[in-house]
């Protein structure tokens, strides 16, 4: 879900994070995986825009940040 909110394929999220494709895919399929390469994974999400979102009684989940506008002539 993360993954599909930025546009990104397996691919793009491997490289992202420094993993192999076949880490993402395996990770996506529920298999164990190492803290560190968990970090690595959310870190590039996170780098992204994603932000993760706790479980506080109506479960975790994700969403993107929202993008400020771009300034382009500020009046005094």
């Amino acid at each position: 879900m993360a993954r599909a909110a930025v546009g990104w394929g397996v691919r793009d999220l491997a490289a992202a994070a420094g993993v192999t494709a076949n880490t993402v895919t395996r990770i996506e399929k529920g298999s164990d995986a190492k803290q560190s390469t968990l970090q690595a994974l959310q870190r590039a999400l996170e780098d992204a825009g994603v932000e993760f979102i706790p479980e506080n009684g109506g479960g975790a989940g994700v969403r993107l940040r929202k993008r400020s506008a771009p300034v382009s002539k500020i009046e005094v």
